[in-house]
C-alpha cells in the first residue's frame, strides 16, 4: 500500500515538519473551501492564510500539506504550502469564504500566516486522493504519526459524474457551487422538485419551468431562501435539501408541467403535511 508519508519523504519532507491541513467547512454563503481552490486559487490562499489563533499550536509547522472535501466527500490533494505565522490578522481581513469581515466569525482572534505554494508533489494536486480516517472532524494531523493510505491517483483533475436526475440530492446552499458539467444539466431540464427541511420536517414540492430549468429555480431560493414562494416565506429559515421527483420532457408545455407538479402535490400530501398552499 502507497502511504502519503512515504511519498512526503521520497520528495524529501522530514514528515515531522508537516501538517496535514483537510478543509472541509461549508458557508452559509454557499461557498466551499473546495470551491474556493477549483474556481479561484488566491481567494483559496488568501482564506487558508488567516486561522484562529485556538489553532496556532496545532499548525506550528514549518510545511502545510492542503487537501480539500469535494461536495460529494473525500480528501483531494491541494499541494505543498510553506507555512510562517507572522503576526495577527488585519482586522479589515475579509473572509472569502463567508464573504464577511474574519473578526466577526469568531470569538478567537486571527491569525495570518505568510504562505506559498511549493513545487513538492505538484503533479499530484487534483490528482491524489487519500484515505483520512474516522477523525474527519480533526482537520489539521501529522503525517509522522498519521500516515494516510493513498487511495487513488487518476491521470487528470476530474469532478465526479453527474449521478443522473433521479439520483441527485443536494443542499441549497450548494447549488451555486455545483461542478460545471452538474450545472450544465440541471439547466438544460425541467420538472417537478421536492424541498425538505431536516430543522421543521415539512417539505415543498414546486415545479423548473423556465429558461435556467432546475439550476435557475433553486438559485432563486440561494439567494433569498423562499423564492417568492408563501409557505416558504412562513416556514422558519432553513437550508433545504433538494432533489428531482420527475423531469419533464423537452416538448411539455407549461400547463402540463403545473399538472404533473399538483399530481405529486397529493401523492405526497405537500398541503396538508408540508409548505404548499396552492
Amino acid at each position: 500500500m502507497l502511504l502519503f508519508t512515504d511519498l512526503l519523504e521520497k520528495a524529501g519532507l522530514d514528515p515531522a515538519d508537516v501538517r496535514l491541513l483537510r478543509h472541509q467547512t461549508k458557508a452559509s454563503t454557499g461557498r466551499t473551501p473546495y470551491g474556493l481552490w477549483r474556481d479561484d486559487r488566491p481567494a483559496f490562499e488568501d482564506y487558508q492564510s488567516v486561522q484562529t489563533s485556538g489553532n496556532r499550536a496545532s499548525l506550528a509547522a514549518p510545511i502545510w500539506a492542503s487537501f480539500v472535501a469535494p461536495p460529494t466527500g473525500g480528501s483531494l490533494f491541494a499541494g505543498i504550502y510553506t507555512a510562517e505565522h507572522i503576526g495577527a490578522a488585519p482586522p479589515g481581513w475579509l473572509d472569502p469564504l463567508h464573504q464577511v469581515a474574519g473578526i466577526t466569525l469568531t470569538a478567537d482572534t486571527l491569525d495570518q500566516y505568510r504562505t506559498a505554494l511549493t513545487s513538492h508533489l505538484e503533479p499530484y494536486i487534483g490528482r491524489l486522493w487519500i484515505e483520512w480516517g474516522a477523525g474527519a472532524r480533526k482537520w489539521v494531523q501529522r503525517p509522522d504519526r498519521q500516515n494516510k493510505p493513498i487511495i487513488e491517483l487518476t491521470r487528470a483533475f476530474r469532478e465526479d459524474a453527474f449521478p443522473g436526475y433521479t439520483h441527485f440530492v443536494t443542499n441549497v446552499s450548494q447549488v451555486q457551487s455545483l461542478p460545471a458539467t452538474w450545472v450544465s444539466a440541471l439547466r438544460a431540464a425541467r420538472g417537478i422538485y421536492l424541498l425538505t427541511s431536516a430543522k421543521t420536517k415539512e417539505q415543498y414540492v414546486g415545479s423548473a419551468t423556465g429558461e435556467g430549468g432546475f439550476f435557475g429555480r433553486w438559485m432563486n431560493y440561494a439567494q433569498d431562501g423562499h423564492g417568492g414562494n408563501l409557505g416558504l416565506k412562513s416556514s422558519e429559515p432553513g437550508d433545504y435539501q433538494v432533489s428531482i421527483l420527475e423531469v419533464s420532457g423537452s416538448a411539455a408545455t407549461l400547463d402540463e408541467i403545473r399538472s404533473i407538479e399538483q399530481l405529486w402535490k397529493r401523492k405526497l400530501q405537500s398541503r396538508e403535511m408540508g409548505l404548499n398552499r396552492n
